[in-house]
């Protein structure tokens, strides 16, 4: 059962005062069992009546703060090491507020669409994994689907959870097998924050003056402004088509390849910026570590809007929570068959989309082109995946030796009737399970690309194709299934790329 924060009336205070008066309060992120993270300045914050004076102790820290007009009040404690020891928080005004089980660790925010939703108990092997879980430093905190018009500062959650097999099915299962990984490695409390709603555009997780700024923003405001005018018809239409698809697969005929535009009406996971108001604004500035991010599935049919969004969104969440460069790690998405889709590569152009975040600083990306399913956009292997965003953050924030990244293309060079690809990453080697690399394509000066045999030659691959006798161009894995097998020594596989910009 969840457990509240107590709320303690100080003795001597006549009745109907401490009945009128407002109790003080915390943002709903400080919580019975709560994790804090380790060596940053901590953020605490909540509400009271104006004007009234708190202080707040925690770890034989006590720091004081006087509310605003509106009853706001925030404090910082100095950093505090790692603990894995329990403590109070305690927050005292005209009421106190004690907060129990309080470990300090290594937080990190969860978010992006179904992908990172998907729970532990949604898993083949649900029933094994949950009866193994049982670990006091690993905690979740779950933030109620929440769509917002306007920031909020506070939002309904699960509460701090203690993975054990009566909360374990509840766990994000792409967030659980990072933490794990995480706090085997460490040795310290992992609290993960996770705030993800299935289905969701990237737009919706972003505020509205950032939105507003980018390039992409009136093509964006169009489309809605459309979709408001035209609701009642487009849902109409959108109906219609649901039936027409139901009806194809139940004579095992193929969908229809294009589709009318998806129902988005306010309040729901794909209204502009309404989960950054609901979900993400009332967890702000809680100090975290950083973010791992699942999304791009709703954003398909639009990557070049997604190549700016992206980035810009990660830019905002940074200056939002001022913690400068915060690493940031996401899930390039995994192989797909987009049912909809009869180019059969809108998934490539939107992977391509996601790298456009790796220009910036503290940014990397988890390669999943290998571990898909072309027939369902909910792959089950969500172990390796949170394993791979582990093994990120290990090297890159914590400073854990180990491989960290496959393949990346580095350049190619045309060798005659061949392309010589070169890649980074590429100390352990290049292999590619046995067999030859798959996946491959080149193109002449006429941009028409053919099937290529690939051979590995030590940390490069030589391409060709008979049709292309002059080649100018190469692609590896640019379809949304494609037969992907190019990987490192290490075992982690090439991202999708290519040489051309066509």
């Amino acid at each position: 059962m969840r457990r509240v924060p107590h709320i303690v009336i100080l003795l001597g205070l006549p009745f109907f005062l401490s009945t009128a008066m407002a109790d003080v309060t915390l943002a709903p992120l400080f919580q019975d069992h709560a994790i804090l993270q380790r060596n940053q300045p901590l953020p605490i914050w909540g509400r009271a009546e104006p004007g009234e004076k708190i202080a707040v102790n925690f770890r034989d820290q006590t720091v004081g703060a006087t509310t605003d007009a509106d009853g706001r009040w925030l404090v910082y404690l100095e950093p505090i090491s790692a603990a894995i020891e329990p403590a109070d928080l305690t927050v005292t005004g005209k009421t106190t507020v004690v907060i129990q089980d309080v470990l300090v660790g290594e937080v990190w925010l969860a978010s992006g669409q179904s992908n990172m939703n998907r729970q532990i108990s949604s898993l083949p092997d649900a029933a094994e994994v949950i009866a193994k879980v049982n670990n006091p430093f690993i905690r979740q905190l779950t933030v109620a689907l929440t769509a917002a018009k306007e920031p909020a500062d506070k939002v309904e959650t699960s509460g701090w959870q203690t993975a054990d097999p009566t909360t374990a099915g509840n766990f994000s299962a792409v967030a659980w097998f990072f933490a794990t990984d995480l706090q085997r490695k460490l040795g310290v409390p992992v609290g993960i924050i996770h705030s993800s709603w299935g289905g969701s555009k990237i737009e919706a997780w972003m505020d509205s003056r950032t939105l507003q700024t980018t390039k992409v923003w009136p093509a964006i405001d169009e489309r809605w402004q459309y979709l408001i005018a035209n609701y009642p018809r487009i849902e109409a239409e959108y109906a219609a088509w649901e039936k027409t698809v139901k009806e194809l697969a139940a004579k095992k005929l193929p969908a229809p390849t294009t589709m009318p535009l998806l129902p988005r009406g306010s309040g729901s996971p794909h209204a502009l910026s309404e989960l950054f108001n609901g979900m993400i604004a009332p967890l702000q500035p809680y100090a975290i570590r950083g973010v791992i991010w699942y999304q791009g599935e709703s954003n398909w049919e639009r990557p070049t809007e997604y190549a700016e969004l992206f980035p810009t969104m990660i830019n905002a969440w940074r200056a939002q929570w001022g913690l400068g460069d915060m690493p940031f790690y996401f899930v390039q998405l995994p192989n797909y068959g987009q049912t909809y889709d009869p180019t059969n590569q809108s998934w490539a152009y939107l992977r391509e989309a996601q790298t456009a975040a790796l220009k910036l600083s503290a940014v990397n990306m988890a390669v999943t082109i290998d571990c898909g399913d072309p027939k369902d956009i909910h792959p089950q292997n969500k172990p390796i995946v949170g394993r791979r965003l582990a093994q990120l953050a290990e090297a890159k924030v914590y400073r854990i030796p180990g491989d960290w990244s496959g393949p990346r293309f580095a350049s190619a060079v045309r060798e005659g009737a061949t392309m010589r690809v070169s890649f980074d990453e590429v100390a352990t080697g290049l292999t590619s399970e046995n067999k030859p690399p798959q996946a491959f394509e080149l193109a002449g000066a006429d941009r028409k690309f053919y099937p290529a045999t690939a051979t590995i030659d030590r940390d490069t691959i030589v391409v060709k194709a008979p049709q292309v006798p002059a080649p100018v161009a190469v692609r590896y894995a640019w379809s949304n299934v494609p037969v992907a097998n190019l990987y490192n020594g290490a075992g982690l596989p090439a991202a999708p790329f290519r040489s051309d910009d066509w």
